[in-house]
Formats: C-alpha cells, sequence, structure tokens
C-alpha cells in the first residue's frame, strides 16, 4: 500500500538517521581492529586453546538451548495452535511471560529455590542451570514462531493427508516439513539470543563469551581483545542469521491476528486432560513457581528487605518509564518505516529491512561496546553523556520485531483497497491516515508496548551504555544485587516481576477488544 513511501523525505529521514546513529557505530568499531598499532598480542589471544574452548562452550550451551526450546516450542505451538483446548487464549498469552521478562529476575527466581530447598545453588549456578533457565526463558519464542507457522498452513493439504494415513504420520511427513522454515527460524533466533545472553551466566558467576568480553573490556580495559572478541561473535551470529534471512524475513510470528487463514483444529479426545495437565504444569513451571519463590524469599524475614527494596527502585521509575515510552514511540516508527519499505513490490533491495536484521543479530554486549567507542568522543558528548546513546542502544535492538509484528499486518491487508483508494485520487498520507493505519492499529499498538516492555527490562546493551549517576530500573537492580542481602535481591527481582505482570496483564486486557473490533470491522 502506498508504494511511494520509498521516495517520500519520510523514509530518508528515517533511514539515513538510523545508518548515521545505529551503524555507523558498529562499522566505526570493526574499522579499528585494521589500525591498532600492535595486534599481533591480541590476535594470538583471540585464537588461544582457551578463546577457543570458552567460545566452543558457549555455542555448545547456545544449541543445546536453541534445540530443547525449539522442541518444546513446537509442541507447546501445536497444542495452543492446532487443537481445541480449554483456555488455549490465556495460555498463548501466560506462556509469554519468561520472554518479557529481563532474564536475570528468572535466574534469581531459580537461584532462590535451590538456596530455600538445599541450602547450596551450587547446580543450578553451572552450564547445566544455565541451559535449563535460558530454555525456560526462550521457548515462548519458538512458541510463537512455530504456532503461527502451524496455524497458516491450508487446511486442505491437512485433510488431505488424512485421508491416506493417519494424524501421527501426518505430522511427521506433512505438517514438520511444513513448518521446517519456522523450525530452522526458530533455532537460529534462540541460538542468538543464547549465545548473546550476558546477565544470567555473570549472575551465575560463569564464564561464557559474552562475560569474557565484557571483562576484557570493563574489567581489564583491553578493550582491542574485546573488540576482536566481538567481531569474531558478530561473524557467528550474522552468517548463522544471514543464511537463514529468507525464512527469518518471512516468519509469520508475532502476528496479532491472522485475517483470512482458514485453520484445521484437532480434536484431543482422551488426551485432553493430559494435555491440559501439561499446559498447567509448563505455566507453573515458568511463571508461577518463579514468583512463588521470589515472595517466599522476599518476605520469610519479615517486610522490611521489601520494603527497602521498594525505597531503593521507586525512584527509578519515572526515569525508567518515561525513556522507555520515548524508546517505543522511536521503535514504532523505524519498524513502521522499514515493514512499508520492505512490501513494497518494486523494491528490489530491502536495504533496511537487512539493517535491522543486521544488528538485531549483534550481542548486546558487543552493540554496547560499539556505541561506546564510538560516541565517547567530543564531538558528541551530548549523546554519550545522555539518555540518547540509551535510546539509540534499544531503537538498533528492538525496531526488528517491531517491523516483524507491523509488517505481518500489512501483508495481510488487501492491496486493491490502497489502489482503489489511489484512482479517486485521495493523497498518499490521507490514505495511510485513513486506511491503512486504522487496519494494522492493534499491531501498531502491540509492537509499541512489546517495545515498551523490552525498552524498560533491557540489561545487557544498557548497562554498557547508561550514563553516569542515572537511574534506571535495570541497573539499579543489577548493580545492588551483587552485594545485596539474598532477600533484598529477591524483593527487588518480585517488584519487577509485578510491574512487568501489570503491564503484560493490561496490555491483554487493552488489546483483545481492540482486534475483535479490528476482526469484526473487516469481516
Amino acid at each position: 500500500m502506498g508504494r511511494k513511501l520509498t521516495n517520500h523525505p519520510l523514509y530518508f529521514a528515517v533511514f539515513i538517521s538510523f545508518i548515521i546513529l545505529v551503524v555507523s557505530p558498529l562499522v566505526y568499531v570493526l574499522l579499528t581492529i585494521f589500525f591498532e598499532k600492535s595486534p599481533a598480542g591480541n590476535f594470538s589471544l583471540l585464537i588461544s586453546i582457551d578463546t577457543l574452548f570458552l567460545l566452543f562452550k558457549s555455542i555448545s550451551i547456545a544449541s543445546a538451548v536453541a534445540v530443547l526450546s525449539t522442541v518444546f516450542g513446537t509442541v507447546l505451538g501445536f497444542i495452543l495452535y492446532k487443537t481445541k483446548i480449554a483456555f488455549d487464549g490465556f495460555f498463548k498469552v501466560a506462556l509469554l511471560i519468561p520472554l518479557f521478562l529481563s532474564p536475570y529476575i528468572l535466574a534469581v527466581a531459580w537461584k532462590d529455590f535451590f538456596v530455600l530447598l538445599f541450602g547450596s545453588s551450587s547446580f543450578i549456578s553451572s552450564h547445566t542451570g544455565l541451559i535449563i533457565v535460558l530454555t525456560t526463558i526462550y521457548t515462548p519464542l519458538s512458541m510463537l514462531i512455530t504456532g503461527s507457522a502451524l496455524a497458516n498452513i491450508n487446511s486442505q493439504m491437512e485433510e488431505s493427508g488424512l485421508v491416506i494415513t493417519n494424524l501421527r504420520n501426518m505430522i511427521f511427513k506433512i505438517i514438520l516439513p511444513l513448518i521446517k522454515p519456522a523450525l530452522l527460524t526458530s533455532f537460529v533466533l534462540v541460538f542468538i539470543f543464547s549465545i548473546s545472553e550476558f546477565s544470567v551466566a555473570s549472575l551465575f558467576g560463569l564464564r561464557v563469551f559474552t562475560t569474557e568480553i565484557f571483562t576484557q573490556f570493563s574489567a581489564f580495559y583491553n578493550h582491542s581483545l574485546a573488540i576482536l572478541q566481538s567481531a569474531l561473535l558478530i561473524a557467528i551470529c550474522v552468517l548463522l542469521l544471514f543464511s537463514e534471512r529468507k525464512y527469518i524475513s518471512d516468519a509469520p510470528f508475532l502476528s496479532i491476528d491472522s485475517r483470512g487463514t482458514n485453520k484445521k483444529l484437532y480434536p484431543l479426545k482422551k488426551h485432553k486432560l493430559l494435555v491440559l495437565a501439561y499446559l498447567f504444569l509448563w505455566f507453573f513451571t515458568t511463571v508461577v513457581f518463579p514468583f512463588l519463590v521470589l515472595f517466599i524469599q522476599s518476605f520469610k524475614g519479615g517486610t522490611d528487605k521489601f520494603f527497602q527494596a521498594v525505597e531503593l527502585l521507586l525512584p527509578t521509575f519515572s526515569n525508567s518509564i518515561a525513556l522507555a515510552l520515548l524508546g517505543a514511540v522511536l521503535i514504532v516508527l523505524v519498524g513502521f518505516v522499514s515493514a512499508f519499505h520492505s512490501l513494497n513490490q518494486n523494491q528490489k533491495s530491502n536495504s533496511f529491512d537487512n539493517l535491522l536484521l543486521l544488528i538485531f543479530a549483534i550481542p548486546s554486549t558487543v552493540f554496547g561496546i560499539s556505541l561506546i567507542k564510538f560516541y565517547n568522543n567530543p564531538g558528541l558528548d551530548f549523546i554519550y553523556s545522555g539518555f540518547g546513546i540509551v535510546l539509540i542502544a534499544w531503537v538498533g535492538k528492538f525496531s526488528f520485531i517491531a517491523s516483524k509484528i507491523i509488517g505481518n499486518a500489512i501483508r495481510q491487508i488487501p492491496k486493491s483497497m490502497d489502489e482503489a483508494a489511489q484512482i479517486e485520487g485521495v493523497p498518499f498520507f490521507t490514505r495511510q491516515i485513513k486506511i491503512l493505519v486504522p487496519l494494522i492499529l492493534p499491531s501498531l499498538f502491540a509492537a509499541f508496548i512489546i517495545g515498551f516492555i523490552f525498552s524498560l527490562g533491557e540489561l545487557s546493551t544498557t548497562i554498557m551504555v547508561y550514563p553516569p549517576g542515572s537511574e534506571l530500573l535495570p541497573i539499579k537492580v543489577f548493580t545492588i544485587m551483587a552485594n545485596a542481602p539474598q532477600s533484598l535481591t529477591s524483593s527487588m527481582s518480585l517488584i519487577v516481576f509485578s510491574l512487568t505482570l501489570v503491564l503484560i496483564s493490561g496490555f491483554f486486557i487493552m488489546v483483545k477488544p481492540l482486534a475483535k473490533k479490528y476482526s469484526s470491522s473487516n469481516d
């Protein structure tokens, strides 16, 4: 719709701004590798046995998380998107909660559980524990991707398959091959998220590749080695992501609606109670259980630590919420322009979409280093010393998600609606405001809320770039918990957990009637 946006000043301004503010720091830092005075020592450290073993260990952990998350997510996706199950609407939202929490919050909860039950957190604070925690966090992402793919399968193919074979064979010989792109997308994205995750490994005291980069940069001030290590990690993530770029770019995940789909649902019959019990068990294990553990640990010695946590975190709320709201607006703007551009029929090169995908693939810690090195210059100090660098970090990391949400909504709108308005002589912006925006309003709202929640809880990049002396919620929690009593750490985590639950509940309450109104007006 509105094929002239690529020639419009709005597109040009947003695209050029993204290149200058977000992409340039990454290019600048990578180029500095070739201008080091004596890089030989750092190159030898980069290819040392210790570094390569650490990288292999991180890849192994990320691969295990990606496989487990994809398996569990596919099972959950099939149950929720392809079967007739009670409370499916509730579970589709509730099971997403771990994905919207800062990973360290769930890590604190699991650590508390083992301390409360066994008096030691040695098991969970291990590489096995890291795999378990990250799997619970990223399985909802796999559920979204595979579930949306399952919902978009042509029902006629399934019905034809059932004529010649039973359901089990049809699942393995027809359905799974059809959603192979979604399975690959799930594996790749979860792998990248897992190998990039910093906060859980740091909290557990584990040495993985991202914590090593952070240590070299922040503790040893060996910026050259940190940049070399970053370049190696970037190469792995980008090669993996762009090898499956076509699948990932076309993946229908994070769609708010699926207008026009005719999906087939399967009755569960005698297995209905067993499947429902599985859903409740997963929900309890990944959402209710961590919340209860944090609650018990927070109040087992009284209410003093909880109120102390409230007093410590209260000053961060106004700055954090205001900045996250502004970040969400910018994320939606960039995501909308990119989505609109990438769906242009006459556009042969989706350069903007590729740039969003590139920044999305870069580990947060690495991206933070790039921003610091680029903006820590006299001429750019007004960005470096203020919240501008934080907003740039958020826009870089989350605009791809907004672009996917909005693009999936635009893709479902018939082009004939815009073409009819063009024939009537309706101006470009009038068509967008009167036709396009009302039709994709639920998706715009969803992109805004998701951008807000992610920005509010983002830690890995923010901890690298936040202005000294500023008060931001995730930074305050993470820095205090390093030396705080366990009950205070649990109390702060409980407050952040509760705030996230309130936000997600509010989002669900607001978007549900909006989506219903949207669907009914277009039937």
